[in-house]
């Protein structure tokens, strides 16, 4: 029996990497699109696109994750896709964690090569690799259980999309990417702590300055489990209630 799930969670991740993720415009669309925006706040200060580059990387595994992540789920629900792969011998929550992985292979591809963009060409480096790696990998499967979570919300693609754009944008502009969270208002800085974002920004930045603080990494490390968890229970839920 679960033999049978890890062979279905594989041939998930496989089948979505090759029909719908490894397409030049993804790939470009989720490496260029962090760049751009990034560049247009520091037209007024160049030197300061290195402090931005945790940030990059963190946005890079947001919109690689979850653009392609909602589309997916949201297509296959339309299409009849999904309830197909209901007749192979797995569970359901085996398919979702299949969808979520293969979501999260892709964004650690976008936000790796931002990685290499980062080190080569703004002169930054990542003072705890391992440390770094955790929190990168936590961030992707957090930010893919989010976008297929949003994806078994909707019925149509371009809801998903819609739907993404509603908490993406703002958690680009609220959780530390470009701005420091404590620099903002008390509203703010509350709104910005229930947005996972936050806390991938928070870890991220930590192992990239090597101003390395344990609890403070370890407490961001758990609050982003916390998400995965939330996000996955709440995507099984919908799924269910959809396929009953």
């Amino acid at each position: 029996m679960i033999r049978e799930e890890l062979e279905g969670i594989w041939h998930i991740i496989l089948k979505d990497l090759r029909a719908y993720y490894f397409k030049p415009p993804n790939i470009s669309w989720g490496i260029l699109f962090p760049l751009v925006l990034a560049l247009a706040f520091t037209l007024r200060k160049p030197s300061g696109l290195s402090d931005l580059a945790p940030g990059l990387v963190a946005m890079a595994a947001l919109f690689g994750t979850t653009s392609m992540e909602a589309i997916v789920i949201t297509f296959e629900k339309r299409v009849g896709a999904l309830e197909r792969l209901m007749l192979a011998p797995i569970s359901l929550e085996a398919i979702l964690i299949g969808k979520i992985l293969g979501g999260s292979i892709f964004g650690l591809m976008i936000s790796s090569v931002m990685t290499v963009i980062s080190v080569v060409f703004l002169g930054v480096s990542v003072k705890y690799p391992f440390l770094f790696a955790v929190s990168l990998l936590l961030t992707v499967l957090t930010l893919s259980a989010l976008g297929s979570l949003v994806a078994v919300s909707v019925r149509e693609v371009f809801e998903a999309q819609t739907l993404s754009n509603y908490f993406r944008f703002p958690m680009i502009f609220l959780c530390g990417v470009f701005i420091p969270v404590e620099s903002m208002p008390m509203p703010l800085q509350w709104l910005a702590y229930v947005l996972p974002l936050t806390y991938s920004v928070n870890a991220l930045r930590q192992t990239f300055t090597g101003s390395l603080q344990y609890a403070d990494l370890a407490f961001n490390l758990a609050a982003l489990t916390i998400f995965l968890l939330i996000f996955m229970a709440a995507a099984a839920r919908l799924l269910r209630k959809y396929l009953e």
